[in-house]
Parts: structure tokens; C-alpha cells; sequence
């Protein structure tokens, strides 16, 4: 009995993480011939599969440390 209770909390706790990381909203962009081309080499280069993957952790990663870089000071 105990089995199953833990069992169902493990399937609680994955749908909800499930629900607050689907990705519904898409943002398009458009690039050059150049900046394409550059942006292919790089992909190939360092053997990036997932180029959604790296889009967003790039601008996530960017945003974030500009956001750092921001903060207020007192001094």
C-alpha cells in the first residue's frame, strides 16, 4: 500500500512540472544570408543538435546576466 502512495506522489509531482515547463508561446526571428551562414557553421562546428534548444538557453543565459548587470547599487 505504501508502494502505491509513494508511486502516486512521484506522478503528481511530474505532471505538475510537465504543466509550468510546456513551451506554448513562439517567437520568430529572421537572419541574413551571413549572420545564417555563420550561425550554421557554429552549429556544425561545436556539434549542436538541438538549435531551439541553444536559441533559448543563449537568450535566457544573455537576458539573465544583462539583468545582473542592471541591478540597483547603492554606491
Amino acid at each position: 500500500m505504501d508502494n502505491n502512495c509513494s508511486n502516486l506522489k512521484t506522478e503528481k509531482k511530474v505532471k505538475s512540472r510537465e504543466k509550468s515547463s510546456l513551451r506554448t508561446h513562439s517567437h520568430v526571428f529572421m537572419m541574413n544570408d551571413d549572420e545564417n551562414r555563420f550561425f550554421s557553421r557554429f552549429m556544425e562546428k561545436y556539434k549542436i543538435e538541438n538549435k531551439a534548444r541553444f536559441i533559448r538557453e543563449t537568450l535566457i543565459i544573455a537576458m539573465l546576466t544583462k539583468t545582473e548587470e542592471d541591478h540597483p547599487t547603492l554606491f
